[in-house]
């Protein structure tokens, strides 16, 4: 299972790299906005200062929802840097991009999929990654892991190689579930990576050998 940190913040890009477990980067106009990057230009140099920073996949959103501005835009993205995965909405203009670029060997992550019939799709046009928002499923009190349950058996029955890219990750348990489900991927703040390291018995344990150390010299 890959990891990827959901931020356009470089500092938590760096600490989850220096981790040794980052595989790549997802981010959007709203995290960017978060940290204060606005305008063209400047989003467009905080995308390589990522791809500077990890060793995978960076994926970079399209603003435009027509299909000519999508592939403007997605084309001008994947220039930037060999590590750049164009990202689409999951709209029926989308799909027609995801097919566009993926004829073209450029890379694409098809987001905002809320059901198994847009996974569908968006693995059919050629889509490198599918982007289901398991959190915002469970904030409607729809089960947001179920989907991702769907979406594996549908990829497995017909061979698909998009991989399933868990978005909207909130927590670890989020992580432990999609891990056992089978999703190739995982995006979530860095919290939800590092709870992994966290339990009382690790602590309790440590703290009992570093005193049983102590009481010998």
């Amino acid at each position: 299972m890959k990891f990827f940190i959901d931020t356009a913040n470089l500092d938590q890009i760096r600490e989850a790299q220096n981790l040794g477990v980052l595989d790549g980067v997802t981010t959007n106009p709203s995290l960017m906005a978060k940290e204060g990057i606005t305008g063209r230009n400047n989003i467009l140099k905080h995308y390589v200062d990522i791809c500077n920073i990890v060793d995978g996949d960076v994926s970079a959103e399209v603003i435009a929802t027509d299909y000519e501005g999508m592939i403007k835009e997605g084309e001008e993205l994947a220039e930037l840097h060999p590590q750049i995965v164009v990202k689409v909405p999951m709209i029926k203009e989308g799909i027609k991009a995801i097919k566009y670029f993926s004829d073209r060997g450029i890379k694409t992550n098809c987001t905002l999929v809320f059901s198994a019939g847009q996974a569908l799709l968006a693995a059919k046009a050629g889509a490198t990654y599918v982007s289901p928002f398991i959190g915002r499923l469970d904030d409607i009190s729809t089960d947001g892991l179920n989907l991702i349950s769907e979406i594996r058996l549908i990829y497995d029955n017909y061979g698909f190689e998009t991989q399933i890219l868990a978005a909207s990750v909130r927590h670890t348990m989020h992580v432990i579930e999609c891990a056992k489900l089978g999703s190739d991927v995982m995006t979530g703040p860095l919290s939800s990576i590092e709870g992994l390291l966290n339990h009382p018995l690790t602590d309790i344990g440590l703290a009992k050998f570093l005193a049983d150390y102590k009481k010998g010299n």
